[in-house]
């Protein structure tokens, strides 16, 4: 992720893993490498879904990449130290909109990242030199920027109690439609497949979506607010918790309270 002035909270981020890592696991298997050398996972976050990478190609050099200090702690604390050891796997701090890879990748993979880096639309081209000729280029990035989640909260920043706080220095995640990355993968001169899928998350408790969002979409918010524990956050998380549980009833589902929430994601693959 590029280097940003708000820190990241790695167990937070980690409460959702089975959530986060199942687009991973889906994009993942689109990639048909079969034996490839490198492969550089960029926004690696905690390396939970890193690891997977070495599962898939226990013969590659992988490394992770982040420009966060706490998910790079955090990974390296979670590897694999038998991978770690002996160089196969290696976790860095990196900021991808500068990041050149030492050696032409085989497999670069990003997923849950881009929407972070402004203008990350311009920068495929540069990634895409990144690989290597006949590798693989693979990203995901969520598609919700409309759904009720976001929309509230961009409402709520609007409103008077909070927008003479909210400068909007922070930068806020943002992403494009599929057909703007396929033409830009395509444009770049690679050979592009392009989809989408929306996933439904069951998310425990009346306040899940809040819970869920906190560690991603709300961090920036609440870091211009003077970070969570300020009298004015808490009024604003407040508000949006009462938004949210409008926006998706908690329900029973199996006997327990729940809310559901669709999360629309976008994937692509490209062969360069």
């Amino acid at each position: 992720m590029p280097v940003q002035s708000t820190t990241w909270d790695p167990a937070r981020y980690l409460r959702y893993a089975d959530h986060r890592a199942r687009p991973f696991h889906d994009l993942l298997a689109r990639v048909p490498a079969e034996r490839p050398h490198r492969v550089a996972d960029l926004g690696c976050g905690p390396g939970n879904a890193t690891a997977l990478l070495c599962r898939r190609w226990p013969r590659a050099h992988v490394v992770g990449l982040d420009s966060s200090a706490e998910m790079i702690e955090a990974a390296t604390a979670r590897a694999d130290r038998r991978l770690t050891a002996c160089g196969r796997l290696v976790f860095e701090r990196a900021d991808l909109r500068e990041w050149r890879a030492p050696e032409p990748v085989d497999v670069l993979i990003t997923n849950a990242t881009l929407q972070w880096v402004p203008g990350h639309l311009d920068l495929l081209a540069a990634l895409l030199h990144q690989v290597a000729p006949g590798g693989w280029f693979a990203m995901g990035v969520p598609g919700n920027f409309a759904a009720p989640s976001h929309m509230l909260l961009g409402e709520l920043q609007r409103d008077s109690r909070w927008a003479g706080s909210i400068t909007g220095e922070q930068f806020r995640p943002a992403s494009h439609e599929p057909p703007d990355y396929l033409r830009a993968l395509s444009e770049a001169g690679a050979q592009a497949e392009v989809w989408e899928t929306t996933y439904y998350y069951v998310l425990p408790g009346v306040d899940g979506v809040l819970d869920f969002v906190s560690s991603t979409a709300l961090r920036p918010v609440l870091a211009e607010l003077g970070g969570p524990d300020t009298e004015s956050a808490r009024g604003f998380v407040s508000a949006y918790a009462d938004a949210l549980r409008d926006a998706y009833p908690p329900q029973q589902l199996g006997g327990q309270t729940v809310q559901v929430l669709p999360y629309r994601r976008i994937f692509a693959i490209a062969r360069v």
